[in-house]
């Protein structure tokens, strides 16, 4: 929730959807494409190259979008226990729970006096949303949302993968190796200046930073495709 008197959007808004998109195209590109290279280093068939790219990104789809839901899930529980628990003290330690809130902005920078009647006015006005925001840490921007990040990292996950299952189909079958990593080092580069951009980020370490693991997992898993590959 933007609680600006003004227009003045922050990029911090998008937090709680950009970090689950990132990470599902970035896990979708590379992790599909390490794994058809290095099915293609072993020269199987195309239909069997096209059978792993489909499966990798199902399979992968799947397990982003239910890992990231059960994983912002525990940390809303988290966040909901907290919130009990500090209703608790709320109801049966009022008066400690205000010296504390006041301590709180006391550290901020606010004398004893200002700070006391800071934190009686908020106290009035919502003392579970002061306590959550000011002692827990606790805010619209950083609250939990785990349907939004499900659906975000699946089908960015999608998003990802569909780029080299694409090449798979289009690439010619003597170069598919060196084929498929160009096309998922140039997807990377998007990728990297696209999140820079969404996130007010500097483009060129963050695509620097991807394309780096991208090319560290291609190599690796070419190499174990040479090493142990047969023919299909």
């Amino acid at each position: 929730m933007n609680h600006s008197i003004h227009d003045e959007p922050h990029l911090s808004n998008r937090n709680h959807w950009l970090r689950a998109a990132v990470l599902g195209a970035n896990d979708g590109l590379i992790s599909t494409a390490s794994l058809l290279v290095g099915v293609a280093a072993a020269n199987p068939s195309s239909q069997t190259m096209l059978l792993t790219g489909l499966a990798a990104l199902t399979a992968g789809a799947l397990s982003m979008a239910a890992g990231e839901y059960i994983s912002v899930s525990s940390q809303a529980d988290t966040e909901k226990a907290d919130l009990t628990k500090e209703q608790y003290e709320l109801t049966h330690n009022a008066d400690r729970e205000l010296f504390e809130l006041t301590k709180i902005y006391e550290t901020r920078g606010l004398d004893h006096t200002l700070a006391h009647q800071v934190a009686v006015a908020l106290t009035e006005h919502d003392a579970l949303e002061a306590h959550a925001r000011d002692e827990i840490g606790l805010t619209d921007l950083s609250q939990a949302k785990p349907i939004h990040a499900s659906i975000a990292s699946g089908l960015s996950f999608i998003a990802g993968a569909i780029l080299p299952v694409i090449g798979v189909m289009v690439l010619p079958a003597q170069t598919l190796v060196w084929s498929l990593a160009f096309i998922t080092l140039l997807g990377l580069i998007l990728l990297g200046v696209i999140s820079a951009r969404l996130g007010g980020a500097p483009v060129i370490p963050a695509v620097i930073r991807i394309i780096s693991w991208g090319a560290i997992a291609m190599l690796a898993t070419s190499m174990i495709g040479r090493l142990f590959g047969v023919a299909v």
